[in-house]
């Protein structure tokens, strides 16, 4: 993509007569548009609260057969019916150019590519093709598995497509190992593409990250905290009814509740006092961190004595218990210091690599590893 230009902030262009006055945008509605009346009544509601902008899944991609995946063209029409009692644009995901010629036949304003489209670069290309000449908002989600590469991808055809009205949507990223989220957040990957693409605005799904809905406030609050531009928040009438994703549906009034009692902090401040303690603070870091790069490469030129001493006497360049010691007792020094083992771990992790890198490349004389 050379020299991208997005939208600073194309949440507002979602709008017609309204404009977004305040951060976070917020996108409500159901899982899925279930029938016409739990459609019109939930976002009814969530127009009394002044949400941005409403969301339902019309197709439904579902892990297994047998399961509900959607009413497909006749809830668009029900999207048609809210359209009239409210101007509060709608968003559907959609999966494949039909999905997309549909959803605009009925006038949705705005699209979402979901996660298991996103991992797959030919259904996204497919997507791209179809929208050329198109000018709509698209909010891609994260691909289902923790790959910031293929999230970028998506990014990159959809804006080749000619489509500048861009979004990014975290919604965490499966794996193996279940924690008490259903999907793993791993923030530092949203954060990465918020720093490659700051023009682009991410919003949190708090829903899929967490599976549960007593965890929403707390993750939308963490969003909030890491300065995401908006909230997806899937609100249900009825969510112990719902057809699809119940446990993580919460009541336009719980909505209510949770948007009241977001904290939502300022990136910048006018006091001049704060931000020359802060200026005095991070210029002692900036100290502090060329002293900790100076130790490292101390470390590592004694990574390369080493090298040299198991190259001459020929032996393995990687030994387990001297390993295990370190991995253990520095992890052990972390905790007495106060500091944090298992993030002292995966410091030395890294190290660790970095050495047998270096070290393999002392033993066998190659350039490069």
């Amino acid at each position: 993509m050379n020299t991208p230009t997005f939208d600073i902030f194309p949440l507002s262009s979602w709008l017609t007569k309204q404009e977004i006055t305040r951060k976070p945008a917020i996108i409500a509605g159901p899982c899925s548009a279930e029938t016409e009346e739990q459609l019109l009544t939930t976002c009814l509601a969530l127009a009394d609260l002044g949400v941005d902008a409403f969301r339902a899944g019309v197709w439904k991609p579902r892990t297994r057969p047998g399961m509900f995946e959607g009413n497909g063209e006749i809830a668009l029409s029900w999207i048609q019916t809210v359209k009239k009692h409210t101007k509060i644009p709608f968003s559907v995901e959609v999966a494949t150019p039909q999905h997309v010629e549909l959803a605009l036949k009925y006038g949705v304003e705005i699209l979402w590519i979901g996660a298991r489209t996103t991992v797959n670069p030919f259904n996204v290309q497919d997507l791209a093709d179809c929208l050329r000449g198109v000018d709509v908002p698209v909010m891609i989600k994260n691909p289902v598995n923790p790959d910031l590469s293929l999230w970028i991808g998506a990014i990159e055809r959809i804006y080749n497509a000619g489509i500048r009205k861009i979004t990014a949507i975290h919604r965490g990223f499966s794996g193996m190992n279940q924690n008490k989220y259903r999907n793993a957040p791993t923030w530092q990957i949203p954060l990465e593409l918020r720093r490659m693409f700051p023009e682009i605005p991410l919003i949190c799904d708090p829903s899929h990250i967490t599976g549960r809905r007593d965890l929403i406030e707390k993750v939308s609050q963490k969003a909030l905290d890491l300065n995401y531009d908006g909230l997806m928040i899937e609100t249900h009438c009825n969510p112990d009814e719902a057809w699809s994703d119940a446990k993580q549906q919460v009541t336009p009034a719980r909505l209510k509740e949770i948007l009241a009692n977001l904290n939502v902090k300022q990136e910048k401040t006018d006091n001049e006092f704060v931000t020359n303690q802060l200026e005095e603070i991070r210029s002692k870091i900036d100290a502090v961190d060329r002293e900790l790069l100076e130790v490292l490469m101390t470390r590592m030129s004694l990574v390369e004595q080493v090298g040299t001493y198991k190259k001459d006497h020929n032996m393995v360049v990687f030994q387990r218990e001297r390993w295990n010691e370190i991995f253990n007792s520095r992890a052990e020094w972390a905790t007495q210091m106060q500091l944090n083992g298992k993030f002292i771990q995966q410091i030395f992790e890294l190290i660790h690599v970095e050495s047998i890198r270096t070290q393999t490349k002392i033993t066998k004389n190659l350039a490069e590893i």
